[in-house]
């Protein structure tokens, strides 16, 4: 038994310890927002926040989370810096297919928690580990530094 705070609800999951949290979230809780995309920690869909860290859920065993605070996409628009992270993304019409944005907005959020005014070097840089397959980067960038304004 793993347990754990999802979303600010303490859970319990009976599942073997190396599970990865991904499965654990969409096949044993339905919380199907986070998104398998590559299942080897390279392109970002699966980005979920544990304890404040982005961690690629494809590959995190369970057992990594036990007892920490784990964020996803369900949640994160619960926070002022996600509110304005959704917003932005809304306002500058960032979804394509929108297979790969609960990551980004994830990896957006986590860069501006730490850091409210970034460069646009800054967010390359963060954003770097989230592919999207429809190519909407130009619109990414334009909605963290919308978001980052916001949060100013």
């Amino acid at each position: 038994m793993t347990s754990f705070n999802l979303n600010g609800k303490a859970v319990d999951v009976d599942v073997p310890p190396d599970t990865p949290v991904l499965w654990v979230l969409r096949d044993t809780l339905g919380m199907t927002g986070t998104k398998y995309g590559c299942g080897i920690a390279v392109c970002g869909a699966c980005t979920v926040h544990a304890d404040g860290h982005q961690v690629r859920a494809c590959v995190t065993p369970v057992a990594a989370v036990a007892g920490q605070r784990v964020v996803t996409i369900e949640a994160v628009g619960d926070d002022p810096v996600g509110r304005a992270v959704q917003d932005a993304w809304v306002k500058h019409d960032v979804v394509q297919c929108g297979y790969c944005q609960s990551g980004q907005v994830m990896s957006a959020v986590a860069l501006l928690k730490v850091n409210r005014r970034p460069s646009d070097a800054d967010i390359a840089r963060a954003m770097s580990a989230n592919i999207c397959r429809c190519g909407t980067y130009a619109r990414i960038h334009a909605a963290v530094k919308d978001a980052a304004r916001a949060l100013a």
